[in-house]
């Protein structure tokens, strides 16, 4: 199985082992470092650990991980690529060694103040390994599969599953523990998301404008970019409209949005946030 990872350079082969072992550590170091001192629970699979660790404290909450995460890289050996499934393994791992040795207290007494700190910390965690052709195992290998197969945003993923995590710690522990869980993956799931797309998020552009022409070509010249014309007709007039299609990233839908203004003023301009973009160059995820 190793001669699927070896199919990736060298370089590629480091570069993706020190995004998933450094997102690993920094991960470990939200958990122990602040969630589990102050009695929040984490999300995800490490949340179910957390909370089956209070039943039974005899086995630590590494061990719990560990054991829970193999139906679920099970599921990755059948949906995701091998050579993900292999870095996820190495993920895995080092998750469940930073988690077993990393054993420090960051000194933030204010509690929304240390759940928003666990959030970032765990964010950039999260971000770094997703980055990788590779996971930390757990809600990482779901969040992968959703997206390939529904297009479903990682940090919704996240933050619907663990919703069950939070009822589950409302009930076990207290809802102030709950409340302080729910800052942290709220901050968690968006850090998460910034660190994995950043500005490479694609937005859509729809233009319509009777100068459709003069704004085309002036897209085209300046940006290097392609554009659709989507032709039709208007719904009271039966005038032909044309509309014009173009997906770009954030800064060049800012500088399409000057384009169509100076073009005309009077022009309907609509940007739509992604959800995923695949082909033609225009790729916003990794190669998992």
């Amino acid at each position: 199985m190793g001669i699927i990872i070896l199919k990736d350079n060298l370089l590629e082969v480091l570069k993706n082992l020190f995004l998933i072992t450094g997102g690993c550590v920094v991960a470990a170091i939200a958990l122990n470092g602040i969630l589990i001192p102050h009695q929040f629970v984490s999300g995800g699979i490490v949340g179910i650990s957390i909370l089956l660790n209070s039943i039974f404290p005899f086995i630590s909450v590494s061990i719990f991980n560990f054991i829970l995460n193999i139906p679920i890289f099970a599921a990755g050996w059948i949906f995701v690529r091998r050579r993900f499934f292999l870095y996820s393994i190495a993920g895995i791992l080092s998750y469940t060694v930073a988690l077993h040795f990393l054993q420090f207290i960051i000194p933030v007494h204010d509690k929304i103040l240390a759940a928003i700190l666990a959030g970032i910390i765990s964010g950039i965690g999260g971000g770094m390994i997703l980055k990788s052709k590779g996971s930390g195992g757990g809600l990482d290998i779901l969040s992968v599969i959703l997206l390939k197969k529904f297009s479903i945003r990682v940090g919704s993923t996240i933050l619907g599953f663990n919703s069950i995590v939070l009822v589950l710690a409302g009930i076990m522990f207290s809802i102030d523990s709950a409340l302080y869980t729910l800052v942290y993956i709220f901050v968690t799931s968006k850090m998460t998301e910034v660190v994995l797309t950043g500005l490479t998020q694609r937005k859509v552009v729809f233009i319509l404008s009777d100068k459709w022409r003069e704004i085309s070509g002036k897209i085209r010249k300046d940006l290097s970019k392609g554009i659709t014309v989507l032709n039709g007709s208007r719904a009271a007039s039966g005038k032909e409209a044309h509309v014009l299609f173009t997906v770009a990233t954030v800064r060049e839908s800012v500088r399409i949005k000057e384009i169509v203004n100076e073009k005309d003023k009077k022009a309907l301009i609509v940007i739509q946030e992604t959800v995923d973009v695949a082909g033609r160059r225009m790729d916003s995820r990794p190669d998992w």
